[in-house]
């Protein structure tokens, strides 16, 4: 990997975020139009009246989908802060984290961003933020205590690589609207189970009517659920890649920042729940147990080891 293209990233990022903006809701509609298209394809012009009726049904899904993604997208950052209890801080408070970050900023001719902590043992950073407002940098306790300054500036140089090239708000879309799909996935799963319950025995007929009407939506909804996982994925590798490559650009020192990710490899597990709060840490602690390896294949960072490689080999 070079170190050229990084502006170019960015305005593939950008150019991604749109794409995200209008791809997802567009799985939305082809999961309604497939609905449609199953209850009329007996009928004859059943293509035609599945459409018509998707079409009707539009607004409803642009006004639901445009809602439910502006509060997710304003609010994140007070979910972010109450599920890691992430604190902020001052130069006086952390002299040395707060000059790293401004030197850093300096010579990347950026604007600063806030420095949060996290008090706990583990080892580990992320980047959040949607603007110039709410853009943050944010370090555990661990990683503050045990690595050296040409390590902590490789990380914060990591993070700050993700801002500039919009990485963070890119994952915070894709994030919002595999969300929604995880909703209804989990809202129709509870309906298949429910529905038969609340059919009394004189109408089991059409209590299995409502059941399989349930089950259709259920599948049409769990089938772009994935597709908008596979959207994700192709989008989350590459981001950590490059921030690597960003760091060592903007320190000029790679060895370092093998020598932080290999630390921070060794306990990365922060006390967070949210999935998707750990897919926005510089290092995910890989799944483990049933399963573990066909997860991992589908994790959102790639393997910690290939990344020490890259950066040894000199990127």
């Amino acid at each position: 990997m070079q170190f050229i293209g990084l502006r170019s990233h960015i305005r593939k990022n950008n150019f991604f975020s749109v794409l995200l903006l209008v791809a997802f809701p567009l799985v939305i509609l082809l999961c309604i139009y497939a609905f449609f298209f199953i209850i009329h394809y007996e009928e004859i012009n059943g293509q035609i009246i599945a459409l018509q009726e998707t079409i009707n049904t539009l607004p409803f899904v642009v006004v639901g989908v445009g809602a439910w993604f502006l509060i997710a997208f304003f609010s994140h950052t007070y979910m972010i802060k109450k599920s890691t209890k992430m604190v902020p801080v001052t130069r006086k408070e952390h002299p040395r984290e707060y000059n790293l970050l401004e030197n850093l900023c300096i010579a990347a001719g950026m604007k600063m961003p806030k420095l949060y902590i996290i008090h706990d043992d583990a080892l580990n950073a992320f980047a959040s933020g949607i603007n110039d407002k709410t853009y943050a940098v944010t370090l555990t306790t661990g990683i503050i205590n045990h690595l050296n300054d040409k390590e902590l500036e490789g990380v914060i140089a990591h993070e700050l690589t993700h801002i500039e090239n919009r990485d963070v708000r890119l994952l915070i879309i894709s994030i919002i609207f595999v969300g929604i799909f995880s909703f209804v996935v989990n809202m129709l799963v509870r309906a298949v189970f429910y529905a038969p319950r609340r059919s009394s025995n004189r109408n089991k007929k059409d209590g299995g009517g409502i059941v399989a009407f349930f089950l259709v939506l259920l599948i049409i909804a769990t089938i772009g659920y994935f597709l908008t996982l596979l959207l994700r994925f192709s989008l989350s590798r590459k981001r950590e890649y490059l921030a690597d490559a960003g760091a060592v650009e903007l320190t000029k020192d790679s060895l370092s920042m093998a020598s932080a990710l290999r630390k921070i490899s060794s306990k990365p597990e922060v006390r967070v729940q949210d999935d998707d709060i750990k897919e926005m840490f510089i290092v995910k602690p890989p799944f483990k147990g049933f399963l573990s390896g066909i997860r991992n294949m589908f994790s959102t960072h790639p393997p910690i080891k290939k990344r020490i490689e890259i950066l040894e080999r000199g990127i």
